[in-house]
This record gives C-alpha cells, structure tokens and sequence, in this order.
C-alpha cells in the first residue's frame, strides 16, 4: 500500500483507520455489517448511508482485514468514498448517536493525512540495523485509530525527528548548576551517556535535551531569564546521535545504549505527551517493583534507573526538560525486533523472516512467539497483580538468525500499573499512588486489550496474510497457551469465549476522553472454538 505515490497512499490508510474504527465501535456493535463475497457491507444506521469495502478473506480473529476501494451507495450504485467524506460521514454518524458535536475531528483527522503525506515523501533509506529499522518503519501507524498520525505544529516543525522518515540528529545538551539540578534514580545510569557529552563547566551537570522540545519551551520567560543571566548553558549538540523510536519522542541512542524519553509536551496521537511530575517519581518506584519479576519470569522489563530535570521556578520546564533514561538493548538475546514491524501489512518484516517459508515453519513460528509473549504478560497481572500495557509498541520480540522468537523484552513504565488493593503505596504522595493504580477490572480489560485484541491478533492476521489456511489453526494454538492458566477465572472466561474488550480509539477521541478513562467494546473472541459448549 505505501509503495504508491504518497497522497494515494495516505488516503488508503486514513481510509482504512476510519472504516477499522467505525466497523468496530459502531457498526459491529450495533449490528450494522455483514460480509458479502470479496467486500464487506456496513450501515450508518443514524445517518442512513451504506458502504463498502473489500474483504481480503473471511474473518477468522476479532478484527475484519479490510482493503481498497472504499465505496458508498447511492440508489443502485456504489461510487468512489474519498477518505474525507468518510471522515464526514463518521463524524456525522457520532453526533447523531452521541448527542454532541466535536469540532476538532475533523482537523485531527485532517491533520493525520497530511503528516501521512509529509512523512511517506520524506522518507529515507533503511538502517543497517535491523532493530532500529524495525522501530522506524511504522509509517501508517495505528490501524485502529482515526487520526493515527496526528501531531501538533507543522510537519516542517517535527519531520527531522520523526521516526517514520528514519530521521536522525544530535541532542543539545544544557549546563545546569548543581542547586538547579534534579535527579532521582540510580547515581551511576547517565554515566554512559555523560561520556559522550560537552564538557561540561565546574559545578555544573549535563542535561541532554531533545531540540524539538527546546525549540518548543524557547518562548518561556522563566527560560529565557535562565539562559540570558547564564543559569542555564546552552552547550548546543553533543556529538551522540540519536535515533527516534516508534513513540517519537523515545529515541534511541546505539553509541551509548540507552534510551531517553523525552517530554515533548505536544499531543501525538490522542494524547500530550510529557513526563508530569508524578510520573517521573512514580517511574523510579515502578522500576524497583517491576522489572524484578520479570526476571523471575524468565523475561525482561527494560529498567527505567534514573530520571533528570531542572528546578527552575516552573514546573512546565521542570516537566518538559525533564528526561528518562532506559535501558538499551545490547544485551538481549539474538535480534531485537519492534511488535510493530512485525504485524503492520505495510511492510515485509515478518514476510522476509526465514522461519515463515513455509506454512509449517510459520505455525512453529507463532508457538514460539507466544510462548515468549504470553506467560510473562499474565502471570504478571495474574500472581503479581502487575498491570503491563503490552501493546505492539511496547514489545521487542528477539529472534535467531532464522527470525525464530527467542525472548521477549517488554518496556515504558508510564503504562505499567499496579493493581488496587494488592500493594502498599502509603508512602507515597497520594498524586504519585493514584497515577500508579488500576482497578482490579480495569487493569484487566487493560492487560487482555492490549495482549489479545492489540497485540496477538494483528500478528496472527500478518502471518495469515502469508498463510490464510493458518488462522484458526494459530487461535487454536494460542487456546492451548492460555489453558496453562485457566485455575484463574478470568482466564477460564476468555477460553469460553467471552467477547474481547477492544479499546474504543475512536470514540475516546470524539469525547476528548483522557487515554486513561478509555472505554471498551466487546469485539469477537475465536477462542471460543477450542472449548464449544
């Protein structure tokens, strides 16, 4: 799909996101879709309009694999659904069920094609390294969001640090006296990357800090008073590159191997994004409780040791200057691969692994993924009342040389949570506690999202786009993982088929609801057939 010219490609995908979303949310739901030969057929029942969509093959997981051309019907034909009466016919169809009008969708939407645009035409060539490769090659992003690629300011502003246009560059780095300096976390984590900073002046430290966000915060008169009274040194870019990951402002830094989350405080996607206070002190208790188990699960939680930041009288600079180092990846096992490369059908990763040559090879394959994946992810939430959010972003498969699984490394403590009720969190300011917990349902629906409906479905549809026969035999297998762990009730429940909860990305951002007050929509659970009544 995005091998065509870029403006054809953006409007495939964004039309694609919009009818995922809406089939869904809403048409599935209520009913409203039915399959019929090689397309798929769904109502807006509120707005009397039907569409039409192709059908690559028949539904075997929750989730429909839709593809161009995108038709609506009127009278007795079907004429041409350009992606933005879609976006009008979705946003009509939500007002007249909810009630309430939202006047930003349609400019998020907007905003998502023409970022899709600029980043298809400005993309670059592929890295040597196949891990960075993989964190940079989600180009259409979410399949099941209506504005995947949504992001504040112009593309001019963000295309030299976009992961998608395989972009590079250098932090600056600021001298910060030592009065001015906050760190909390291990002393010893920055070392490695301190050494391949400026030199630095006498009682002062460095601070690396990523020129999107500086440029951002450049108009803060708390900051400008800093830097002209020479509080704050700008010692401008160190000679470190870095590498932008799949969350844009996590970049990768390969000389030092570490990672540091930035806090670029602008909305990308559904969300702002930026390290809030609570946050950076609930990170560092997070990172002493969870990536312990993790070893004793035999898995990997990259560690979050150490956070940095300034005390300037602001809290949006002590929050937006404000960095989080994590763990690199040199030392996992075999080839660390993003989730997300592996399952997105705009690319070859997945085809292009040795071990898929074959239908036999691939059903190894997918035993071996989920033997890597599952078990930690549960047991996790299950014996440890751990809330991971293992959604495709935030999984690193390894694999051999054949691209067989090896281990799996999990990561961003930000959307770790701890399950209410099963940990002592006293002593914690009660802001910092209440960011860190979920309830026992909610981290549930939480945990079985993003694992199943996010996660473990997309990557069986990418092996069932090289293998169609394959679907339900990879459910199937999947069963018998699960089963393991069926002396837990809520287990028990999914093997029987209760439906899955799907994270509602679409009517989230119509409400302008938090990420964290998400809501659910049961979609299909094939795990059913395994265990028929």
């Amino acid at each position: 799909m995005l091998l065509t010219e870029p403006g054809t490609a953006a409007d495939d995908a964004t039309s694609t996101a919009l009818l995922n979303c809406l089939i869904r949310e809403v048409c599935a739901p209520e009913q409203q879709v039915r399959p019929d030969g090689a397309h798929l057929v769904a109502r807006l029942p509120r707005a009397g309009v039907v569409l039409r969509t192709g059908l690559a093959r028949p539904p075997v997981g929750p989730t429909y694999r839709l593809a161009p051309p995108y038709e609506e019907r009127r009278g007795d034909e079907w004429i041409p659904a350009t992606w933005d009466r879609l976006a009008n016919l979705v946003a009509g169809e939500l007002e007249l069920a909810t009630g309430r009008p939202n006047p930003e969708f349609l400019t998020q939407v907007d905003d998502s094609h023409t970022a899709l645009a600029a980043i298809i035409a400005a993309r670059g060539e592929a890295s040597d390294d196949r891990y960075i490769d993989s964190e940079q090659s989600l180009v259409a992003g979410h399949r099941f969001h209506p504005s995947a690629k949504s992001r504040q300011g112009s593309p001019t502003d963000w295309l030299p640090y976009a992961p998608e246009t395989r972009a590079r560059f250098r932090p600056q780095w600021l001298a910060v006296p030592e009065d001015l300096f906050a760190e909390e976390g291990s002393p010893d984590a920055f070392k490695s990357l301190d050494a391949y900073g400026p030199a630095s002046r006498h009682g002062r430290r460095l601070l690396p800090v990523h020129p999107w966000q500086f440029s951002l915060m450049a108009d803060n008169p708390v900051l400008q008073e800093a830097l002209a009274r020479g509080l704050l040194l700008n010692l401008g870019p160190g000679d470190i590159e870095a590498v932008p990951t799949s969350s844009v402002r996590t970049v990768y830094l390969p000389d030092a191997d570490v990672f540091c989350k930035f806090s670029l405080d602008v909305r990308i996607t559904n969300c702002v994004r930026k390290n809030a206070w609570y946050e950076l002190t609930g990170a560092m208790t997070l990172n002493e409780l969870v990536p312990p188990i993790f070893e004793q699960l035999g898995s990997t939680f990259l560690t979050e040791p150490a956070y940095r930041s300034t005390t300037l009288a602001d809290r949006r600079l002590y929050e937006g200057l404000s960095l989080i180092l994590r763990q690199g990846v040199k030392g996992l096992p075999g080839t660390p691969l993003l989730a997300g490369a592996l399952a997105d059908p705009s690319n070859t990763f997945l085809a292009d692994l040795p071990a898929l040559a074959d239908p036999d090879g691939a059903q190894a394959w997918w035993d071996a993924y989920v033997t890597q994946v599952v078990p930690p992810v549960l047991r996790a939430y299950l014996d440890h009342g751990v809330v991971l959010e293992p959604h495709l972003q935030n999984v690193l498969v390894c694999v051999d040389a054949d691209g067989m699984p090896l281990h799996a490394a999990f990561r961003d403590l930000e959307g770790t949570k701890l399950t209410a009720g099963r940990w002592d969190l006293a002593h914690l300011p009660p802001r910092v506690a209440e960011g860190l917990t979920y309830a026992p349902d909610r981290g549930w629906n939480r945990v079985v999202y993003c694992l199943v409906v996010n996660h473990l479905t997309e990557i069986a549809a990418a092996v069932a786009d090289l293998y169609p026969h394959l679907e339900r035999s990879l459910w199937r297998t999947l069963g018998t993982h699960l089963a393991a762990h069926d002396h837990h009730p809520q287990v028990r429940a999914l093997l029987a088929g209760v439906p899955l909860p799907a994270k509602a990305n679409l009517r989230t951002r119509w409400s302008r609801t938090a990420d964290r007050g998400a809501t659910y929509v049961p979609v299909p659970n094939p795990l059913a057939a395994s265990r028929p009544l």
